[in-house]
This record gives C-alpha cells, sequence and structure tokens, in this order.
C-alpha cells in the first residue's frame, strides 16, 4: 500500500535464462486473443514455454538474482497452478526489496503517520456504516491531495530535483515521478 502499484510483486520465470514474453490462449477465431505473464501459465502445455525457474519481479524492473529451479520430475505432467510449488523464495526476496525501497523513501512524519492511519480507520468504518457519506470524504481527500501534491511537486520543480531524485525519495517510478513534476506544471 505504501507504494501502490509501482512496486507490485510477482513471481517470475525464467526459459532458457531469460523472461519469456506473454502466453497466449488459443480460444478459436476472434479479434481477441487472451494472454497472460502469471507463472503458472509456463508449464510447457499447449505449446506454452515451460518454466526453468521461478523469481520475484518487480513492476519497477527490479529482478531478483536469486532463482529457484521448479523440479519437473516431482511436478509431472500436471498443470502448474495444481502443483504444490513453494514461492516462499521469491515471496521473501521481494519482501527485501520493498525493504530497501522503504529504507531510501523519505520518512512520513510520525504525527502524519498517524494521522492517516487514524483516517483509514475512520474511512473503513463510515463505509460500512454509511457508505455515501465515506465516498464523499474520498471525495474530499482526493481533492486536498491532489492540490497539496501539486504544491509539494511545484516546490520541487523550482528547486530543479530530479524525476529520477523524486522517484527514489518517494519509492516510485521514474515516470511516475516525472508526470508528479509535470502535472506541478499546471499550479
Amino acid at each position: 500500500m505504501d507504494f501502490g502499484d509501482a512496486h507490485a510483486g510477482a513471481a517470475g520465470v525464467l526459459v532458457g535464462g531469460s523472461e519469456p514474453g506473454p502466453v497466449y490462449f488459443d480460444v478459436g477465431s476472434g479479434p481477441n486473443v487472451p494472454s497472460s505473464t502469471h507463472w503458472s501459465a509456463y508449464d510447457g502445455r499447449a505449446r506454452r514455454p515451460r518454466a526453468e525457474t521461478l523469481r520475484a519481479v518487480c513492476a519497477c524492473g527490479w529482478r531478483s538474482a536469486a532463482q529457484y529451479p521448479l523440479d519437473w520430475d516431482t511436478i509431472g505432467d500436471q498443470p502448474l497452478y495444481e502443483a504444490d510449488i513453494d514461492l516462499s523464495g521469491p515471496l521473501a526476496d521481494w519482501t527485501a526489496h520493498l525493504s530497501v525501497v522503504r529504507d531510501v523513501a523519505v520518512p512520513l512524519p510520525d504525527p502524519l503517520v498517524a494521522l492517516l492511519v487514524e483516517m483509514a480507520g475512520q474511512l473503513t468504518v463510515t463505509a460500512a456504516d454509511t457508505p455515501l457519506a465515506a465516498l464523499r470524504a474520498a471525495g474530499v481527500l482526493e481533492r486536498i491531495a491532489a492540490r497539496v501534491g501539486r504544491e509539494a511537486a511545484g516546490v520541487l520543480c523550482d528547486e530543479g530535483m530530479s524525476a529520477e531524485a523524486v522517484a527514489t525519495a518517494l519509492g516510485t517510478t521514474r515516470s511516475k515521478a516525472l508526470v508528479l513534476l509535470l502535472t506541478a506544471q499546471d499550479r
């Protein structure tokens, strides 16, 4: 939740030492061909690539150095989604990556953290009790966040802070940081 989808993690696969492209599923004729990059799709069935190893991957582009071989002698002919695959290694690697990101991100002041935690709790209770009030509050918060975000990004632009520095400080991607800085130009 800290970093949104900028650091969404997953188990990735390697085939022949590199990451394969998405797997496409033949559903007959038609303009749309469903695809997936989920690790369990790479089981060698129906002409799909067969994963040799797993590793942690992150939406930011980070890839773990550690690799976890798949034991196809044990897996046999069953689909990967039915096999008892241990994902604890890739999960631990991704969690360690998030710790590094969190360590270099700018810390939030303790009073602000407490306020955000309290607000999240209040909004959750309100959403259960009076959903329309929670929706109204969410809209108010979006407008406050957008205004304050533009002002803060404007100060950073005026100070000449690079998108790379903003990305590191926020724990996000360079492209998202650049969008934040460009949005500030509309203030």
